[in-house]
């Protein structure tokens, strides 16, 4: 969820009682130095990470294809 771009902080700390600053923890630990390094520059700041950014509301978009059973 933490790799996800649109999945907010607030979301992973509600499901799974895990803060912001663990969640950097563990994707420092768990992910090569590199990888951690465009991790933090993708999400700091990023609107869609940070509820309290948000300009919106509702949840994410779901395509009208999604899910469509056959």
């Amino acid at each position: 969820m933490a790799w996800e771009d649109r999945t907010p902080f607030d979301a992973i700390e509600t499901q799974f009682s895990v803060t912001h600053d663990e969640v950097v923890k563990i994707m420092r630990e768990n992910l090569a130095k590199s990888s951690f390094n465009l991790w933090r520059k993708r999400v700091r700041g990023r609107k869609t990470k940070h509820s309290g950014l948000r300009d919106f509301k509702v949840g994410r978009h779901h395509s009208y294809d999604q899910n469509k059973h056959k």
